[in-house]
């Protein structure tokens, strides 16, 4: 059924007209006017990890600007997809617009089942995603530019609605120990090199089994280290270079206990 949205207060346009200047061939930025696609997609994902790190910091400032660095990131794209000929920005907003709607029929729609909405999501997903990619499988569709342990994720999350997974985290740990050993065994570097792969991705699905999002747990990991690790550092000030590795033990033993 048709729906009847408010026009919002927010006007993007302003922007896009900033960023038809930049890229206009005869009066714009040398440097905008020479990027293209894959020239600016290590920018757009680095804003998107930098929006991830302003709402991790709980730093609401930072996560407007970072907002505003990635929105304009997508104003860059539609702008040399415009100039390319392929869409316009208007398109690309008006197709994630119908997409909302059409993926949730819980609350623009007829059905009033809310408490499915995300199972109708997938299903519709699902189907969207079969009439585009003529790829059978389960697997299809997962995008291979995005970081690898949510890849992993994603295809055991595809392969687990087939059936295929484990029933509980009992074989998940066993296949991990199992991986290991492997990891253990492998002497030539290409085989070091999969083993450890393949032990990255046990534990992944381990994490998916425990309902951990591994990206977030490894995040939390890192700045614990990263913290305990300036602390030795300030404990030993100039000299910490030159301790011994047992020294260095004893002063992150210590850093654990002051965290």
């Amino acid at each position: 059924m048709p729906v009847d949205l408010k026009t919002s207060p927010a006007d993007i346009m302003p922007l896009a007209d900033v960023m038809a200047r930049l890229r206009d061939p005869d009066t714009g930025c040398p440097w905008d006017i020479q990027q293209d696609f894959a020239s600016i997609a290590p920018y757009t994902i680095e804003e998107a990890y930098e929006v991830a790190d302003a709402i991790e910091r709980h730093d609401m400032a930072s996560l407007r600007d970072e907002l505003g660095d990635l929105l304009l990131q997508v104003v860059f794209h539609s702008r040399m997809a415009e100039q390319a000929g392929h869409f316009r920005l208007q398109d690309v907003i008006d197709g994630i617009t119908a997409k909302m709607i059409r993926r949730h029929p819980h609350v623009f729609g007829d059905a009033v089942n809310r408490a499915g909405g995300h199972a109708q999501w997938e299903s519709i997903k699902a189907a969207e995603r079969a009439e585009k990619d003529p790829d059978p499988s389960a697997l299809a569709g997962v995008a291979l530019a995005i970081p690898a342990l949510l890849r992993a994720e994603k295809l055991q999350k595809r392969a687990a609605r087939t059936g295929f997974d484990w029933p509980d985290t009992t074989g998940v740990v066993a296949k991990i120990a199992e991986e290991l050993v492997e990891v253990e065994a492998a002497i030539a570097p290409q085989d070091q090199q999969e083993e450890i792969g393949d032990l990255l991705f046990a534990v992944v699905n381990l994490a998916r089994h425990m309902k951990i999002d591994p990206e977030v747990a490894l995040r939390a990991a890192n700045a614990k280290f990263e913290h305990r690790f300036r602390k030795m550092e300030d404990m030993a000030g100039d000299a910490f270079a030159d301790l011994t590795l047992d020294e260095k033990e004893a002063l992150w033993q210590r850093a654990k206990g002051k965290s």
